[in-house]
């Protein structure tokens, strides 16, 4: 889907996530998030059930920071990110299975109340990426 221009400029107002997109990100295990840097492209795989404790919206998704130095240095550079969610559980018409890419801008955040917050879920975490969403697409009919 493409990304729909609202009233103000320099906005984005993504469509909400369909039905079937929440069911492959809440049933998917886990994700990858691609970045690129100087070295070229750059895949970091996550659990989604860290996703699912933060929670997601149609307009941002956080994802818990434990370690993610690369995709870190990479968003510094260059803030567009893109997520792929897969999950088996998804049925469509021809068979079970689906896919879901998620695109946007991210920037982590090490300190302030988005990061308090989700540190009181998740204990362990060292920063909170935040995507805000661009455009998302499923892969198959």
């Amino acid at each position: 889907m493409n990304p729909l221009k609202s009233k103000f400029p320099n906005t984005i107002t993504t469509p909400p996530f369909s039905g079937t997109a929440r069911s492959v990100i809440d049933t998917s295990q886990w994700f990858s998030i691609a970045t690129t840097g100087a070295q070229g492209p750059h895949l970091a795989a996550c659990w989604t059930r860290n996703i699912l404790a933060l929670g997601y919206s149609d307009q941002t998704i956080s994802i818990p920071v434990w370690r993610l130095q690369q995709t870190e240095r990479n968003l510094t550079k260059d803030p567009r990110m893109q997520l792929l969610f897969v999950s088996s559980k998804v049925v469509r018409a021809a068979g079970p299975g689906q896919g879901l890419t998620v695109s946007g801008t991210g920037t982590i955040h090490r300190a302030g109340p988005l990061f308090e917050e989700a540190r009181q879920t998740l204990q362990w975490i060292h920063g909170v990426l935040m995507l805000s969403i661009h455009s998302w697409n499923l892969h198959l009919p």
